[in-house]
């Protein structure tokens, strides 16, 4: 079996990888059982902006990382990758910078991490490369004489056609991108929406699951992520601390219906949309007061955005207003944190909650909306009011599936939620945890990798004459 290098911006945790969750366990348990290597940026800015690999053993893992300079953090990270490929990749072109320094700056830190792994690979190593920072990787790992297998996987959505028009050298980003081997996307949707691109703006052509452009072939398929749904489910019923928080909250509740949302602060989330479903649901159904409890967990993300600073502040004037206005002596409505919460806890916290409120703007897939069914109690689950335009919808048909721009429909499938039976939350529950068991992350992590090696298998055998 080759040796299989992880490619990511951020390497780690191994000690703790069940603590950061699915994702981390799904790597590290890969990495472990072929050895392996996970390369990617050390999280440090330093002046040097070194060109050689910090090199740190762990057991069967290696772990590789580089420094990056003021200047490529600035360019590569802050710019291209977060003011650029972020908001666009999710629709908002009207926060999209087009400054091509950004975009250069990216290309010269992609060039960089794929010089600094090249000498580490071996002839027969597989490649698996993660996300948006990585577009450009695999084309400058071919540059530099690589013939591994190279797999990446895109954790955001792909946009369509004519919003990546909009982005300069977006030819150039699509045209990189058939140096990979496989290319993976969360939902069949991506898959159209890429395919679209290369067929109708590239000129390529499609064969099934193979594209054919650029004089490459690459293989093209959704690989939803999923999440350790067994084990989540485990630890929201019966860790200690868990279980803690679980009581916690159900003490503090006194018998009202909590209704949990859990983000990054990001305005690809929805939350000002989901402030104002609630006062619509408080509004339009007056019963609802001093009987339902709204708790938003929002944690602060790229604080030094400007856009991020004005969502903060937006969603602290939306949360006091809605206070104001509805909120008695001894019943706040809405409780609004931007603290970050232990996952144990936040199993807990799920598993308290009756309603899951889960309705981003756009989400690659979103895998609160996951963790919040797999924690809940099998014979008294709650329920789970989901966007349609996160990329869960399309596993979770069972969930209430909402638009979230629709102010008064999230408000009204709030309601519905509030007065469903049982019975029904229990079959509900019982087909999403069936598909979640069967399409856990450690299936994603499998699917993906055969994938990739089916290519890398096709490549060595010999021609039949």
């Amino acid at each position: 079996m080759s040796r299989l290098v992880v490619v990511s911006n951020r390497v780690g945790p191994v000690k703790d990888a069940a603590r950061a969750g699915g994702l981390a366990v799904a790597l590290v348990d890969a990495l472990k059982a072929r050895g392996g290597l996970w390369y990617g940026w050390s999280g440090k800015v330093d002046e040097r902006g070194n060109d050689s690999a910090k090199i740190e053993e762990a057991g069967s893992l290696t772990l590789a990382t580089v420094d990056l300079a003021p200047e490529e953090h600035e360019e590569y990270y802050n710019g291209f990758a977060n003011r650029c490929l972020w908001p666009l990749f999710h629709y908002r072109i009207d926060l999209t910078a087009f400054d091509r320094r950004y975009y250069e700056g990216y290309r010269r830190v992609n060039a960089k991490f794929a010089r600094v792994l090249h000498p580490l690979l071996k002839p027969d190593d597989t490649i698996w490369v993660h996300d948006y920072h990585f577009l450009a990787f695999g084309n400058e790992l071919r540059h530099m004489g690589a013939e591994q297998s190279i797999g990446f996987f895109l954790h955001i959505p792909f946009p369509a056609r004519e919003v990546l028009a909009a982005l300069p050298h977006h030819d150039a980003m699509v045209r990189g991108l058939f140096a990979y081997d496989v290319i993976g996307f969360q939902t069949e949707r991506d898959c159209e929406r890429f395919r679209d691109y290369v067929v109708r703006e590239a000129h390529g052509s499609e064969d099934g699951d193979k594209l054919h452009c650029f004089g490459r072939t690459v293989t093209v398929r959704a690989f939803p992520i999923g999440i350790d749904s067994e084990g989540f489910a485990k630890m929201a019923a019966s860790d200690k601390d868990a279980c803690k928080q679980h009581d916690k909250v159900t003490s503090s509740l006194a018998g009202r219906t909590q209704i949990v949302g859990v983000d990054r602060l990001d305005y690809t989330k929805g939350i000002a949309e989901r402030f104002h479903a609630y006062e619509r649901l408080l509004q339009d159904y007056p019963e609802t007061r001093r009987e339902v409890s709204y708790l938003q967990i929002a944690v602060t993300s790229r604080g030094d955005v400007q856009e991020y600073r004005e969502m903060r502040e937006e969603l602290d004037g939306l949360s006091g207003h809605i206070n104001g206005a509805y909120g008695e002596f001894d019943w706040t409505p809405l409780r609004y944190l931007n603290r970050p919460m232990a996952r144990r806890s936040l199993a807990g916290l799920y598993r308290a909650s009756k309603i899951g409120l889960v309705t981003p703007l756009r989400d690659g897939m979103n895998l609160v909306a996951k963790e919040y069914v797999a924690a809940q109690d099998p014979e008294d689950p709650g329920v789970l009011v989901l966007s349609r335009f996160a990329g869960a919808s399309y596993q979770m048909a069972e969930a209430i599936i909402v638009n979230p721009y629709d102010i008064k429909g999230v408000a009204d499938a709030l309601q519905i939620a509030r007065y469903m039976s049982q019975q029904e939350r229990r079959e509900r529950f019982e087909a999403l945890m069936g598909r979640l068991k069967s399409e856990d992350v450690a299936h994603w992590r499998d699917d993906f990798l055969t994938a990739l090696a089916d290519v890398a298998e096709r490549r060595i055998r010999p021609t039949v004459s």
